[in-house]
């Protein structure tokens, strides 16, 4: 395999040059497509432009981005040249961009449109070494003027084509010169896991990173040249990213579409894809979708559908049993199985046949007649959806990873999956699981996730402090998941030692300076925010008893115990009210941020039990100890 990105889409166009690797919408709504020759040789002249420009090896870029063909070909352009893109996608907030475009030092950045310069223009005085713009969009007459006034070079994507072309045919193989010069090690970008809700801390992922997935993941997500990945995730985010390299590598096709029911659904009927990848939550609503469809027809349909699925899902369940598709963490009895397990699952058959020409294929017919398998990363997938999907004959395989390993750890075949895992480690890459003191584990052991391998990060730009937490000296990197390994080599993830709460929509968020903004309040003593794998944020939060009492009093809510206080509504709207007050985008917070639901707890915590000798919350034990409480919220 070659040493470089740039490098395998070379290869992959000269092999199937006419083959289309991206389809995008055009003004008119319909897809047009750009062949694997065209999308190289247009990232060849971008490379070229950029040269014209001046720009060196290891300079850093920054990409201001959503999901679109020009992506691709500047990032594929920018990494012939060995510069280092520095990717964020159009929500990014103004605080982000300020930090991570200065931080790193970036000299031009390429935009989506001119929201994005003026964000950026409003902070230009802290990115001193900023010097150009390239926008995909057209610029409007306020962006134009904010870069003259600066004096920003504003360049347009096809500024740089045009620059390229020139410089390319002046300079014949300077291009390829420095795309020959790349290696396996060189930084292809930097992505920073966290915004304006922690530490933001910007990920060195080298080419061989990326490249290092790409040799098991084409066995296990297999593509054939021409078919078709319908992509609906922000490109920024190594998730993405990392698949339309996969894509690439196998010359399938890139179609861009949006993680939206009215744009995804018809997307899917149009353009009949073979894989669907997108974060856990895409998944879900395809399944309420389903689900509130058939609601809402009611009457005998309604009744048929329900039955059908429950006898999807026991059959399924039986299946597994039998054909050891169940992830195990103890060696069973085979035999027994198929002793108590045989007549159900014959009994339960023929009604599954059935199901299959009354409802299972009506249900697979919305996602495509070539609709080979749909993956399901950065978040948790839940078990009522995976069930749900497995029953149904839809084959939608779980995967995990995180931006320090670029990001794959593991992942189930498409071919072979396993029910209630992750699947093995990927090739190139070994896991172990270890208790709090590092002790490494046996399988069926539930203990803290380590890997190590070509796909582990070179480290955090700029902060050997905070890569020497997490990467050991001989090259463990310390994920804060707790797993447990199956008795097959599978993985499970169970839940987070770590801080972080990972939405499943794939965003990430750090509770501690949400939760010390909520503490500001003075009827708010002790705040914790909860949420993983959950649509929004929830909170557990222990009342400042004093001040609750006297707001109660001037209010004149009656109540008997200081429990029936923390059951009054007026007391919950109140709260409410604060934490609107406090957790909003004028303080800094991005909408996923917000909080949707929170519960009151009666008593303080104790040393010992919710917080550690230095008085420090253990995240890991609140998740089990509140768990009916959590559990409530997110009903």
């Amino acid at each position: 395999m070659e040493r470089t990105l740039p490098k395998i889409i070379r290869e992959v166009s000269q092999k199937h040059p006419d083959v289309q690797a991206q389809l995008s919408r055009g003004e008119d709504k319909e897809f047009y497509g750009t062949t694997y020759k065209e999308m190289f040789e247009a990232s060849q002249k971008f490379a070229g432009g950029l040269l014209s420009l001046g720009t060196k090896r290891e300079e850093k870029i920054g990409l201001i981005s959503d999901n679109r063909k020009e992506w691709e070909q500047s990032d594929i352009g920018l990494l012939s040249i060995g510069a280092i893109d520095v990717p964020r996608g159009c929500d990014a907030s103004v605080a982000d961009l300020k930090y991570i475009l200065s931080f790193t030092e970036v000299t031009s950045c390429i935009v989506e449109n001119s929201a994005q310069i003026e964000k950026i223009m409003s902070v230009k005085d802290d990115i001193p070494t900023l010097k150009r713009f390239i926008i995909f969009d057209q610029p409007t007459d306020n962006a134009k003027d904010l870069c003259k006034k600066a004096k920003i070079d504003l360049y347009h994507f096809d500024d740089i084509i045009e620059l390229g072309t020139k410089f390319n045919e002046k300079n014949p193989g300077k291009v390829t010169e420095e795309l020959e010069k790349g290696d396996w090690d060189d930084i292809a970008g930097i992505i920073f896991t966290s915004g304006t809700t922690g530490t933001p801390k910007g990920v060195m992922l080298s080419h061989g990173n990326f490249i290092t997935q790409l040799d098991e993941l084409d066995e296990r997500i297999y593509l054939n040249p021409g078919d078709r990945a319908l992509c609906v995730l922000p490109v920024w985010h190594v998730f993405q990213r990392l698949v339309e390299y996969v894509i690439l590598n196998q010359a399938a096709t890139i179609c861009y579409s949006k993680p939206i029911g009215a744009v995804l659904l018809p997307d899917l009927a149009k353009l009949n894809p073979h894989l669907l990848p997108a974060v856990p939550r895409v998944f879900e609503a395809v399944y309420e979708g389903v689900n509130k469809m058939m609601r809402r027809t009611g009457g005998i349909t309604y009744v048929m559908y329900s039955f059908f699925v429950k006898i999807a899902i026991l059959h399924s369940r039986a299946s597994r049993r039998l054909f050891r598709k169940n992830f195990r963490t103890k060696y069973d009895y085979p035999v027994l199985c198929w002793i108590f397990l045989t007549l159900p699952w014959l009994l339960l058959s023929p009604l599954k046949a059935l199901g299959n020409v009354l409802v299972y294929k009506k249900i697979r017919a919305k996602l495509g007649t070539n609709f080979r398998a749909g993956v399901a990363g950065g978040g948790a997938y839940a078990k009522a959806i995976d069930e749900y999907f497995w029953a149904m004959g839809v084959n939608v395989v779980e995967g995990y990873g995180m931006t320090e390993t670029a990001p794959v750890v593991a992942v189930r075949p498409v071919d072979a999956p396993v029910f209630g895992c992750i699947g093995t480690p990927i090739r190139g890459v070994s896991a172990r699981i270890v208790d709090m003191e590092g002790n490494i584990l046996g399988k069926g052991k539930k203990g803290v996730l380590q890997v190590k391998g070509g796909t582990v990060m070179k480290g955090y730009y700029k902060r050997p402090d905070l890569t020497n937490k997490i990467l050991s000296a001989d090259g463990w990197l310390d994920t804060g998941d707790l797993a447990i390994e199956g008795v097959n080599g599978e993985l499970k993830i169970l839940g987070r030692v770590k801080d972080t709460i990972v939405l499943n929509g794939g965003e990430n968020v750090e509770p501690l300076p949400i939760e010390n903004k909520l503490n500001e309040s003075k009827f708010i003593e002790t705040s914790v925010l909860v949420g993983q794998d959950q649509r929004s944020l929830g909170a557990l939060i222990y009342l400042n008893k004093e001040e609750a009492e006297i707001w109660a009093k001037q209010n004149n809510i009656s109540y008997k115990m200081y429990e029936d206080l923390l059951k009054k509504p007026e007391l919950y709207a109140m709260i409410e009210a604060e934490i609107r007050d406090l957790v909003n985008s004028k303080n800094g917070f991005r909408a996923f941020e917000r909080i949707s639901k929170f519960t009151f707890l009666p008593k303080p915590f104790e040393i010992g039990k919710e917080l550690s000798a230095k008085q420090e919350i253990m995240r890991y034990k609140i998740q089990t100890i509140y768990e009916k409480e959590i559990k409530e919220l997110f009903k």
